[in-house]
């Protein structure tokens, strides 16, 4: 299976002028193709007895060695792979557009998510990878053996510029310790599972808060586009990355410990979308990143060999009973503590909603454990 593997460059300060100039260049040709089919669309909407064909990625990139490239000398400087790439990519937002998948795409911005994509003379070396117009670019960690990428993307985060591309990898058949395991994504705790561990998340977010303000603070009142005013936005944007790498790295560790050690794992369909929505739990919802974390899972699951069932987000996971059965009408955020009035059954509502997802897929798991000796000693007390 292809696997991305992701890391970052150390580049010279020629390498880093010349990585610029790239991502500028795919960033103008990007700009320059949305304009021009806008302007299409605009003209078909106007006109409909005397429509223009949609121009696909080719027609552009023709178009722009045609119209753009002779007036701007500095596409010369940079590989043309660069520009060719960033007009695919336009042309593939187009598409998501008109299947209604997403909204049109927007002109891109200097300094936000600059990226862009070569494709050639690409070589691998132990710590240093061959990149086409650039050359040798050394990076922080040894690189994989035996790998010739095709493409790779390069992207700047803050002031550090990382490179990506594909690898093939074999699928890792492990040991795993538990057949079927139930996964109950939480606010105050990450994951519950159903054997009964606990997964705290890192809450990066929460806890860099009053840092990351402070620095917004003082950023307040200096005059944009100064160098204090950069310094300061360098700042913050190295909060927000380490922000992010924080959360990512628990992650990583949850589904790597998830489908390594685990035959089936059961999780609920949670509507992100929808919990993002309320305002009362937004925030708390993205530090935790229930969406990275299903996404990191379901690629795991395929390399360790390792089943991920998706439950339907209506099934009753915390209003069900994990003893009787017996579903309650209503349960509160509040209440922590599932009560159970036919059965007198008493659990935490996390380990309760594991509990039946576990169950929905399999009959052997149990109530509050892993066998009937722990049911018994529940239903004494």
């Amino acid at each position: 299976m292809l696997l991305g593997f992701k890391t970052e460059l150390h580049p010279n300060n020629r390498q880093k002028t010349l990585l610029a100039k790239h991502a500028g260049v795919a960033r103008h040709a990007y700009n320059w193709g949305l304009w021009l089919t806008r302007n299409i669309l605009n003209h078909n909407s106007n006109n409909p007895e005397s429509k223009l064909k949609f121009p696909t990625a080719i027609d552009l990139h023709k178009l722009l060695v045609a119209m753009v490239k002779p007036n701007n000398y500095w596409y010369y400087e940079v590989s043309k792979t660069a520009p060719q790439y960033a007009l695919r990519y336009l042309s593939s937002a187009w598409k998501r557009c008109f299947s209604k998948v997403s909204a049109q795409p927007k002109f891109k911005k200097k300094g936000r998510d600059d990226s862009f994509t070569l494709d050639g003379s690409i070589s691998v070396g132990f710590n240093r990878i061959k990149l086409p117009r650039i050359g040798w670019v050394k990076t922080f960690e040894i690189l994989p053996d035996n790998v010739t990428p095709k493409s790779v993307t390069i992207t700047k985060k803050a002031d550090g510029w990382f490179i990506s591309f594909k690898i093939e990898t074999e699928t890792q058949v492990t040991e795993k310790s538990v057949d079927v395991v139930g996964v109950d994504l939480g606010i105050k705790s990450l994951a519950t599972l159903s054997t009964g561990e606990v997964f705290v998340g890192a809450k990066s977010y929460k806890k860099l808060e009053s840092k990351l303000s402070r620095l917004q603070y003082l950023n307040r009142h200096k005059v944009k586009f100064s160098s204090n005013w950069k310094k300061a936005q360098l700042k913050i944007a190295q909060l927000h990355s380490k922000i992010a790498n924080i959360r990512k790295d628990t992650l990583h560790q949850l589904t790597t410990y998830l489908a390594k050690n685990h035959s089936k794992i059961v999780i609920e369909d949670l509507n992100v979308s929808g919990m993002m929505a309320n305002h009362k739990l937004a925030k708390a919802v993205g530090d935790m990143g229930f969406y990275e974390f299903r996404r990191q899972l379901k690629y795991k699951c395929e390399l360790y060999s390792s089943e991920l069932i998706i439950v339907d987000r209506w099934f009753p996971s915390s209003k069900t009973c994990s003893r009787c059965g017996t579903v309650k009408e209503s349960l509160f955020l509040s209440e922590r503590v599932f009560n159970c009035e036919h059965c007198n059954f008493s659990c935490d509502r996390d380990l309760n909603a594991a509990l039946n997802l576990a169950m929905a897929v399999s009959s052997t798991v149990t109530a509050c454990g892993l066998d009937n000796a722990d049911v018994a000693r529940m239903k004494q007390e």
